[in-house]
């Protein structure tokens, strides 16, 4: 996705990016743009780079070459990361769900949301109780506030990890594959929420296997194999007329499955 002299300065920007795990070269010099309130789903085969594309937009992965710039700052340049004070500072920035929910077990569905409210955004807890019951009902689970983690569902811990996210108040919010541990009849509800965030313009990318999600919802949909990115364009045309043979291999694979 190029940037034209008329765009504005995009939220996220990665150029030349480069990430080997010894002597596997997992992302092959990766370039792309995201501007604010924009959707860009990636897609692709397992083990081409997608998931490590999206830990490397906030430093979770630290790559080798290359530059990230993201909500203003640069991240990483030249395997030259921002210092781990500017680093979590970012970080507050730029929310980020895994596939795996990540919540504290010791904590209830309201503890966990507003910890980092409380440590990192210095709300008193009042304030940040009153922010997390707003973003679980948000996120349909107001009846939840008191439940420990082990009692819910994965979509219902899911979507308590995207309320905890937005608690953080972040201007980017990077999905990891969301869904993908989750039984199919729970998909739905995540999607339904990040629709809805995508519909109040939240800027978001999001790595998944969802086809419809990402027909429905991109502005954007980036296609990475084998470290780089093979294609982008709006959904109708990645979806209707690919340009490329390898993409139109993948979306028979993975639309023949659906």
């Amino acid at each position: 996705m190029s940037t034209l002299p008329s765009d504005p300065i995009p939220i996220v920007s990665v150029r030349s990016l480069r990430k080997s795990f010894g002597k596997h070269l997992v992302l092959a010099g990766i370039d792309f743009d995201v501007q604010a309130s924009q959707v860009v789903v990636v897609i692709g085969p397992s083990g081409s780079g997608k998931s490590t594309l999206l830990r490397c937009c906030n430093g979770l992965e630290k790559p080798e070459a290359g530059r990230v710039d993201i909500c203003g700052r640069t991240l990483v340049q030249d395997g030259q990361m921002l210092p781990d004070a500017d680093l979590n500072a970012l970080r507050e920035e730029v929310g980020m769900v895994f596939q795996s929910f990540n919540l504290f077990p010791h904590l209830s569905v309201l503890g966990n949301i507003t910890l980092g409210p409380k440590m990192l955004r210095g709300l008193s807890a009042l304030e940040a109780g009153k922010e997390a019951r707003a973003l679980l009902a948000k996120v349909g689970l107001t009846e939840k506030a008191d439940a420990m983690p082990a009692s819910l569902s994965g979509g219902q811990k899911q979507r308590v990890a995207i309320a905890r996210a937005l608690a953080m108040k972040p201007r980017v919010m990077l999905f990891d594959e969301p869904t993908s541990a989750l039984d199919p009849e729970l998909v739905g509800e995540v999607l339904q929420v990040m629709k809805l965030l995508a519909s109040e313009g939240m800027t978001m990318m999001v790595v998944t296997h969802e086809m419809e999600f990402a027909k429905e919802v991109a502005d954007v949909v980036v296609v990475m194999d084998g470290g780089g990115i093979i294609e982008s364009g709006p959904p109708a045309t990645i979806f209707s007329k690919p340009v490329q043979q390898r993409t139109r291999e993948f979306l028979q694979a993975v639309l023949s499955r659906a």
